[in-house]
């Protein structure tokens, strides 16, 4: 069997009545009003939560804050729009959407003065600086071979 739930903030104040002397009955028959309305209506009282809800506070501030809530489930009914029918019922079938075709990446720009042999870097790290200099190259060297 398939339940539906909900929840609803339970009540903060509790109701004027000749048979309710203290705040705590008073409440309880708040409490108790809500419960018999929901009841009407098929839900079935589950349980009461406590659970943290981060709200705004002040301008760019969060607080944690605290919420009341009573907890009611029912049985689903076999309704057009249930989940229970959404499983029975065929799916439509849609085509496959086509991959699209790879972009070729595109290559980095090297500067004109880049060509094999000679060096780009400057930074001093460079294996191939420190090379050239162990072996006394440079760019005369290059241009005379």
């Amino acid at each position: 069997m398939r339940f539906e739930y909900t929840a609803i903030p339970a009540p903060t104040r509790g109701e004027k009545a000749k048979d309710a002397k203290t705040p705590t009955d008073r409440y309880a028959l708040a409490v108790a009003a809500e419960l018999n309305r929901m009841a009407s209506e098929g839900w079935e009282y589950i349980r009461a939560d406590v659970l943290p809800s981060e709200e705004r506070s002040g301008l760019t501030g969060r607080a944690t804050v605290y919420h009341n809530l009573l907890i009611f489930r029912r049985p689903q009914t076999a309704s057009a729009g249930s989940v229970a029918d959404m499983e029975r019922r065929p799916q439509p079938e849609y085509p496959a959407a086509a991959s699209p075709a790879p972009q070729p990446r595109p290559t980095p720009h090297l500067p004109e003065a880049a060509s094999p042999g000679r060096a780009v870097s400057s930074d001093p790290a460079d294996p191939q600086l420190s090379n050239r200099a162990e072996s006394g190259s440079d760019h005369k060297a290059d241009s005379q071979g």
